[in-house]
């Protein structure tokens, strides 16, 4: 498989202290890649700088043969790189369909982008005059993901999508993930829950201490649950 998203050698530092050691990891054509690790290992810091909201003091990121490390955090986007953070970060006060039409600017796309999203996500069909500040936490989280996927991106960045949620929301989300990887979208997924993990992603890649240390297909966790115990601390 041909990789469409690089990182090599990557630093990144909040400050004086350093988070992102040397990280490196290949990102394939259509593939769920997720990221595992405990609380502060540099999981959510490694999409961040993706999107450049954490610069990179050495290293690469590369979207095919474009490097993105030179960008500005607003034309990463631009590019062809989504992200869905921790938190949804969605403006409240608007309405459903006005958060799905600041996705559609940033990218300058149009109806038949928009059309394809909510086919994606129908009961956003029936909420777009609503304020999302009101949505239940299910939904948000659709719309987060709908507006992301305005920019009709080729890699989707997805921080821990399934917090807080139901099952059948939870569910949902899954499917969306799968169906998109039948796309040809790529995503690097930060999720805590294996469950979750084991029924979408194709590969798993341990994150320690802002290392990225081992990778390997996701089925091999089901016969080998001591990777998981050494990297995350659960069986």
């Amino acid at each position: 498989m041909s990789a469409v998203l690089t990182l090599s050698g990557l630093d990144c530092f909040y400050g004086e202290v350093q988070v992102l050691h040397g990280l490196s990891l290949e990102l394939n054509k259509g593939e769920v890649l997720c990221l595992l690790g405990r609380n502060g290992a540099g999981k959510s810091t490694t999409l961040k700088a993706i999107m450049g909201l954490v610069p990179a003091k050495a290293g690469s990121i590369r979207l095919g043969d474009r490097e993105l490390t030179a960008l500005a955090p607003h034309e990463v986007p631009k590019a062809g790189v989504a992200y869905v953070p921790q938190g949804r970060r969605l403006f409240a006060e608007m309405t459903v369909a006005e958060n799905i039409e600041i996705g559609l600017m940033a990218r300058g796309k149009g109806k038949p982008t928009r059309d394809r999203v909510l086919d994606l996500f129908p009961v956003l069909r029936q909420r777009l005059g609503q304020r999302s500040g009101t949505l239940s936490g299910g939904e948000q989280q659709m719309l987060a993901m709908a507006r992301a996927l305005c920019l009709e991106p080729e890699v989707l960045l997805l921080d821990e999508p399934t917090e807080g949620l139901m099952p059948s929301m939870i569910a949902r989300i899954r499917e969306t993930i799968s169906s998109l990887r039948g796309e040809g979208v790529s995503t690097l997924l930060v999720e805590q829950r294996l469950e979750a993990v084991l029924s979408v992603a194709d590969r798993v890649c341990f994150i320690e201490n802002g290392r990225a240390r081992e990778t390997v297909r996701a089925s091999s966790l089901r016969d080998n649950p001591e990777l998981v115990r050494r990297y995350v601390g659960v069986g």
